[in-house]
């Protein structure tokens, strides 16, 4: 291991100092279109957003979303330790499953919100765009704290290639390969690749992961365009562990595999008109299994499950745009769910319809504003409306106000409502809600090469569902809607780019959550988290590159114990390096080779994110990459 920080050091230290020209890991104003679902400039719009370039995820060696997440503002990753295992995403104190997540518009959630980030890569990622704030009048349910939408590499240009190898601590190895190319009329882009460990333990820890992904686009005339992605994953994670952290197994796995298909068609009739459609197909099988031991175990259940979870969905719009470039948008969706398999006694499915609106001025003058409404139709709990407000005032020198209140909301998962046997679900259980305001200042100057922005925001959640292991109400269900919890909080970012290469992204987060009947702070929710990153270009060909994350105290349960006790877990600062370098450029037929080095935790910080189960230490990954182009 000495050996290899060695490497790792002589690779980063002598390269940066000779950096010259800036890199590209802060964009001060990219285009984001999962806000409003209409192109527009995040410098106009008026509610929090955060995007990550996809030029910055390879530059920094991220490999999955998870850990690009960890430095948005209002983001709380909590993840039990190994590759492969369990990670969640808190975001403005809400639970792990108020985060609609989307792959060029495919939802990703279990319906009811679930969604384990753990199997999700950045392998063929064009960017992500993070939406703060309940979104559910574009989107729907489980957008009550947010949206995390992941876009696929757009292929351009000449027709290249590159091929990527890396290895490391915890006998980790990957392969990661892409193909793209394209010009006005068409495109493509493909992406394959395989990560596998031997995890944090000495016995049945192990993980790989396998996804391909790929984007193809057509653009027939000048006014038709469309656009047809898939992603396939196949994930694979031995764990030995039960849920308080003791190792009690050396057979037990679960598997999570399926393919995401999305399909989006537009055609602008006029300068005036515009139609889109969009198209969506998730499929998604869960496996788990737990075996004894060896023939002469006697206390281990031997246990297997599979589901099969399918979300298909069609959403028409109607953009129109008026006198002076008001643009209203009418749109309807309809989304049949399914589950099936081993955990529910029969077959269930669900239809949901909607209809939305949203009127949105030219958020570039003076005062801009985008209002919208929807009218949600739920198979089970039927009729539920949402609204947004959003406005931004621009103040002289560079400096704009913005302001906004919302509400989202959160369907009930299928075994919430149809669970049966030792646990009995509730059909008619209400939808989880939440009403969100926010208002904030942001000031752009010094040439458009700094950014910063503060904003404070006040959610109040009702009707959470939980569990209770005594039946309750005349039909003896073990949900109900019963809790009510508050989050609140400011959020503080500032980014720019220095001379000398230097770019930097720095943020602060507080918050305040309650669960109103115990008064005490929600689980795994820290008060304060903060980053800093700094970015710095290696002369013309290469990039280095140093992320600190701090997160503070939270609250957790010992579940070691019975019952389960509180503990507070204590606060802990990670810092990541990373680093690339281009020995050669591709240049006609002849390919170019870079290396690249990302050290986790570099100062071997000691924490956990979930009691009894200790994060990776460091963590060193070195590996090259070859690149072509016809």
């Amino acid at each position: 291991m000495r050996l290899a920080l060695r490497a790792f050091w002589l690779l980063v230290f002598p390269l940066s100092l000779a950096g010259q020209t800036p890199t590209d890991t802060v964009k001060l104003n990219p285009v984001v279109v999962t806000a409003t679902r209409i192109p527009t400039p995040a410098a106009d719009l008026p509610v929090a957003v955060t995007v990550i370039s996809g030029v910055q995820l390879r530059q920094q060696g991220i490999r999955t979303v998870a850990e690009a997440l960890r430095t948005v503002p209002g983001a709380s990753v909590v993840t039990t330790n190994a590759y492969g295992s369990q990670t969640s995403l808190f975001l403005r104190g809400g639970e792990s499953d108020y985060v609609k997540v989307l792959i060029d518009g495919v939802p990703q959630n279990a319906p009811g919100g679930a969604y384990d980030f753990a199997n999700l890569t950045t392998d063929n990622v064009e960017r992500i765009e993070v939406v703060r704030g309940p979104t559910s009048v574009l989107y729907g349910s489980d957008a009550m704290t947010g949206v995390v939408q992941i876009f696929t590499r757009d292929g351009r240009g000449a027709a290249h290639g590159s091929v990527a190898v890396s290895g490391g601590t915890y006998g980790s190895n990957a392969v990661d390969a892409t193909f793209a190319g394209g010009g006005g009329r068409a495109g493509y882009s493909v992406g394959m690749s395989r990560f596998s460990s031997d995890g944090v333990y000495s016995i049945n820890n192990q993980y790989r992961n396998e996804v391909l992904s790929g984007r193809v686009r057509v653009r027939p005339d000048e006014r038709t365009d469309a656009a047809l992605s898939l992603r396939y994953g196949d994930a694979l994670y031995h764990f030995p562990t039960d849920g308080g952290g003791t190792v009690v197994s050396n057979n037990q796995h679960q598997l999570d595999r399926g393919p995401s298909i999305g399909l989006d068609l537009g055609h602008r009739f006029s300068g005036r008109v515009e139609s889109r459609l969009t198209a969506d197909w998730r499929r998604d099988n869960n496996q788990y299994a737990i075996g004894p031991n060896s023939s002469a175990d006697t206390t281990t259940f031997p246990y297997s499950s599979s589901d099969w979870v399918t979300r298909s969905g069609l959403d028409a719009r109607l953009n129109l745009t008026l006198a002076p470039r008001d643009v209203i948008t009418v749109g309807g969706a309809l989304e049949r769910q399914a589950m099936n398999g081993t955990t529910l006694a029969m077959p269930r499915s669900r239809n949901n319809g909607a209809v939305y609106l949203q009127v949105a001025s030219p958020l570039e003058r003076l005062v801009g504003l985008a209002v919208g409404a929807r009218l949600e139709d739920n198979q089970r709990f039927g009729t539920y409306a949402t609204y947004r407000i959003g406005m931004s005032l621009r103040i002289a020198g560079g400096t704009r106000a913005i302001g906004s209140v919302g509400t989202g909301f959160k369907e009930p998962s299928f075994y919430e409502n149809f669970a049966t046997g030792f646990v009995r679900g509730n059909p008619n259980l209400r939808p989880e809600h939440a009403l969100n305001w926010e208002t904030g200042l942001e000031y752009r100057g010094l040439g458009k090469t700094l950014t910063a922005r503060a904003t404070y925001f006040h959610q109040r959640f009702r009707d959470l569902i939980q569990y209770s292991g005594t039946p309750v109400g005349p039909d003896s269900v073990n949900y109900s809607n019963v809790a009510d919890a508050a989050a609140q909080g400011a959020e503080l970012g500032v980014q720019g780019a220095l001379a000398g290469g230097l770019a930097f992204d720095a943020s602060y987060t507080y918050l305040d959550s309650r669960d109103f009947a115990t008064n005490l702070r929600l689980q795994r929710r820290p008060s304060h988290t903060a980053s800093l990153g700094l970015g710095y270009g290696v002369g013309a060909r290469g990039t280095a590159s140093l992320v600190a994350v701090y997160t503070g105290d939270r609250d957790d349960y010992d579940y070691s114990t019975f019952p389960a006790r509180r503990v507070t877990l204590p606060p802990h600062t990670r810092v990541d390096a990373s680093s690339t370098y281009e020995l050669s450029r591709a240049r006609g037929t002849l390919p170019g080779l870079a290396i690249t080095a990302r050290l986790e935790d570099l100062l071997g910080a000691r924490y956990e994110d979930v009691k009894n189960f200790p994060a990776r230490g460091r963590t060193l990954l070195l590996g090259g990459r070859l690149d072509w182009g016809w």
